[in-house]
């Protein structure tokens, strides 16, 4: 009988802020996020699974690659989530031809490596930030590039961009960057209906229940804008005028592959409003 142990399976997440999980927690009691929901149901299925989440707010794809993809590859993972583009197209020069560069340099190292190489789409960023319009024609540029890419690469795509329910307010965060813990779980139930893992389905594409409370219309909806402007907006826009980004001296939150055991009333069906 071999004394050899079988080898755990690795599971390594690249990103910015909603990778790290911002929006599903907070930094003092702590991040959760997506990647680490999709760990936890992992591991529901595969005992002893070992998680690294190397993501870090703010980062730009060019900043993603220089800074965690050889960290990544050097933890020899089996299974990769690389999720990047949301900060370059919100900065005011947006090269796609640069970005997706980026990207289809970590998916080619990753799947080379060995590697199951997985990412999204993401969602046109005007209809959940109306004033962001102009920015609409950035992001349907780069979702076709990354899917390219990932055709070429042989990478998972999870079309979290095409469906009408990512438009729902109650899927994002105040500041509206930002997944909410609802939205955390629908992006990881998308990553799990990609990945083929047992139990996962289509319902993350289903809208929401109508909500107790009708959205605001009219003066209230123009008043609501304006807080968010001076709330987020402007705060995120000083950053950037000042050359300063959230990120700015952090570090990963989960460096090292660590055991990620899986946690009973976690499942990826089970909403919570």
């Amino acid at each position: 009988m071999s004394g050899t142990e079988p080898r755990r399976l690795r599971y390594v997440a690249l990103g910015d802020s909603q990778t790290e999980g911002l929006g599903d927690g907070d930094d003092i009691t702590g991040l959760r996020g997506w990647a680490d929901r999709l760990a936890e149901e992992l591991a529901r299925h595969n005992p002893g699974l070992r998680y690294a989440n190397l993501a870090v707010r703010g980062r730009v794809a060019a900043e993603v690659r220089a800074g965690q993809l050889a960290p990544a590859l050097a933890l020899r993972p089996d299974l990769v989530t690389v999720v990047a583009g949301v900060n370059d197209v919100l900065r005011p020069r947006f090269d796609a031809d640069e970005v997706a560069g980026h990207i289809e340099a970590m998916f080619a190292a990753l799947t080379a490596g060995g590697a199951r190489v997985a990412t999204l789409t993401f969602p046109d960023i005007a209809r959940v930030i109306p004033l962001a319009r102009p920015l609409g024609s950035r992001v349907i540029d780069l979702n076709d590039r990354i899917r390219r890419a990932a055709r070429r690469h042989g990478v998972i795509v999870a079309e979290t961009g095409r469906h009408p329910v990512v438009a729902d307010p109650r899927l994002w965060s105040q500041d509206r960057l930002h997944a909410s813990p609802l939205g955390h779980q629908r992006i990881a139930a998308a990553m799990a209906h990609a990945l083929a893992l047992p139990g996962s389905d289509d319902t993350w594409t289903h809208s929401l229940p109508a909500p107790d409370v009708p959205l605001p219309t009219g003066w209230r909806a123009a008043g609501a804008e304006l807080r968010w402007v001076a709330s987020h907006l402007g705060p995120w826009l000083g950053r950037r005028l000042r050359g300063r980004s959230s990120g700015d001296g952090r570090a990963p939150k989960r460096p090292h592959l660590l055991a990620m055991e899986s946690s009973a009333g976690t499942a990826l069906g089970e909403e919570r409003g």
